[in-house]
């Protein structure tokens, strides 16, 4: 089974083109080849499939075994993965993720992919939306408790539930023990995303994120919109902004026709065969 390494912004994938494979039990799998002492090493898995809806289908499972409803980071691998294989030759490309279509708008510099621009939607606003429980309303500095602390938190759906926190120092957040605690609150019924947004003008801010799933990442695209609505939402940044993650920068604006785009590049790492037998066959893939 071939397979390519990829990342976006250091939020690493194993990329596995399922067109003809059709694997099966991805939850295992994933947790399998995602193990970064006892396989490849990566925050998920990222398979390319068929779609009736659009040019392909994407779907994500996190590095625990679940499946992401989002992921802005895999989104950009993915485009630059078909178009530099030869799986397309178009520029702007549909792709597929839970059930909702995504359009890429690739830049190109000979027959490489430089960067990529995902229309990430329009975010998702109310409470029963994101989700967040209690009555409907949209979340905007509202406040949590966990871990012994207290925060102030403004929630938003990119098509995953996001809780994002602005403080005076991100570098300084203990973030494996505020993330967790943040996930799994009962606030959050599907759990969330966690990011702690240091703004240092209207039109730049660097953050970590906890990401659902996974744990710490170098960065999360979906995330990186989130917090830009959030920043709107709190008059703490314009509708255009850079975003920096410790992997590096992504540009993000929510523009007027209420949709968020992200711009950002993605990484070939390098390209793999997994030698598996008939234990591999009769697990992961169908008959």
């Amino acid at each position: 089974m071939r397979f390519t390494k990829m990342h976006g912004l250091g939020n690493d994938f194993v990329v596995i083109d399922d067109m003809s494979l059709q694997l099966k039990n991805y939850d295992e799998l994933a947790r399998w080849l995602c193990d970064r002492n006892f396989g490849i090493g990566a925050d998920g898995m990222v398979l390319l499939q068929h779609s009736d809806k659009a040019a392909f289908r994407m779907r994500i499972i996190n590095s625990d075994g679940s499946e992401a409803e989002m992921c802005g980071n895999a989104l950009r691998c993915i485009g630059k993965y078909v178009y530099e294989k030869g799986l397309t030759a178009e520029t702007v490309i549909s792709l597929e993720m839970y059930n909702d279509v995504k359009i890429l708008r690739l830049r190109v510099a000979g027959n490489t992919v430089s960067t990529v621009e995902v229309d990430m939607g329009e975010p998702y606003l109310d409470s029963d939306q994101v989700p967040v429980t209690g009555e409907k309303r949209r979340v905007v500095g509202e406040e949590v408790s966990a871990a012994g602390e207290t925060f102030t938190f403004t929630a938003v759906s990119m098509g995953n539930p996001h809780c994002v926190i602005f403080t005076d120092d991100a570098a300084g957040v203990p973030l494996e023990t505020w993330g967790p605690a943040l996930e799994t609150h009962p606030a959050f019924p599907r759990k969330t995303n966690v990011e702690f947004v240091e703004v240092s003008s209207p039109g730049e801010a660097s953050f970590r994120v906890w990401e659902r799933g996974v744990g710490p990442t170098l960065a999360c695209g979906s995330g990186a919109c989130a917090v830009l609505v959030a920043g709107v939402l709190n008059k703490k940044l314009d509708r255009k902004a850079k975003l920096h993650l410790p992997g590096g920068p992504l540009e993000i604006e929510w523009r007027d026709d209420n949709h968020v785009y992200m711009t950002g590049p993605a990484t070939e790492v390098f390209q793999g065969e997994l030698v598996t037998g008939d234990d591999f066959a009769d697990k992961y893939l169908k008959k």
